[in-house]
């Protein structure tokens, strides 16, 4: 069973930039799909950006898509998420979670293995 643990969140201001990742253990990391995810207080749980098993393949939640990106280095177990041009509304908690690849990938229940999370804030 692959476990998931988040790092690289913090206070930044408006427009800053920072990087997420997602180090995974356990076997077949390199066999699943990767989403992260994110949650603001008071909020449902938000679909940021999603990464097939090879990397070959990226998806977007239109809020983020232009600013952030993710990519995997499956020799690392990791999984990144650069985010740029920061803004308030990017305030959450983020979580990674893996999964096998479906359609429907923006869909919290469709993964299998979630980290704890890592607290980003922005400051305006």
């Amino acid at each position: 069973q692959v476990q998931l643990v988040e790092s690289g969140g913090g206070l930044v201001q408006a427009g800053d930039s920072l990087t997420l990742s997602c180090v995974a253990s356990g076997r077949f990391f390199s066999s699943y799909a990767v989403a992260w995810f994110r949650q603001a207080p008071g909020k449902e749980r938000e679909f940021v950006a999603v990464i097939t098993r090879g990397g070959g393949t990226t998806r977007y939640s239109d809020s983020v898509k232009g600013r952030f990106t993710i990519s995997r280095d499956n020799a690392k177990n990791t999984v990144y998420l650069q985010m740029s041009s920061l803004r308030p509304e990017d305030t959450a908690v983020y979580r990674c979670a893996s999964g096998a690849w479906s359609l429907q990938y923006s869909v919290p229940r469709g993964y299998d293995a979630w980290g704890p999370g890592t607290q980003v804030t922005v400051s305006s």
